[in-house]
């Protein structure tokens, strides 16, 4: 990926209004940065726009030059917004005029209710993903306990059962 990676920045290097950079989170001189932002693993690409969280999103689409060219031109630089109109349509206009007419302690009380929601469901989502990893934990050991009892002599039944079988098919010629 490093290659397209690169590639990609050298594509948008003269563009004034989209930034494509790396960080290498395994030294020292990074590691705060990788820590703020969230990033535990290789390679893990954020994006950052006016209407992104201000840790950034996830960029979770293909990882070739031409999916990251394609994701980079139609969300990166100038979008539709408040400081450009021009750029959305009617709905959008809409939209931004809704919460542009709302005072903004209001407006923080919204993005807070949002926020809470979305991080309620991560941690609902984290909490019943451990129970279930519990759950198989616990199955797990069930079955090789089960196993383990009621294998000892089953490879000895098995032996004298093809032996019975073998010794009833030589009486029968």
């Amino acid at each position: 990926m490093k290659p397209d990676w690169d590639k990609l920045a050298d594509e948008f290097a003269d563009n004034k209004d989209v930034g494509i950079y790396d960080v290498d989170c395994t030294k020292a001189d990074a590691k705060a940065t990788c820590s703020k932002y969230g990033v535990r693993g290789y390679p893990t690409i954020k994006y950052f726009t006016s209407s992104t969280d201000p840790m950034g999103d996830a960029y979770e689409g293909g990882r070739t030059f031409d999916d990251l060219k394609k994701f980079a031109t139609e969300n990166l630089g100038p979008s539709c917004g408040p400081e450009n109109m021009d750029l959305c349509n009617e709905e959008q206009k809409a939209e931004i005029q809704k919460f542009m007419d709302m005072d903004a302690a209001e407006l923080q009380k919204l993005v807070d209710e949002k926020a809470e929601g979305i991080e309620k469901a991560e941690q609902t989502f984290k909490d019943e993903v451990s129970k279930l990893q519990k759950k198989y934990e616990e199955l797990s050991k069930e079955k090789d306990d089960t196993v383990a009892a009621l294998s000892p002599d089953l490879r000895t039944m098995r032996v004298v059962l093809g032996a019975k079988k073998s010794g009833d098919a030589k009486d029968e010629l």
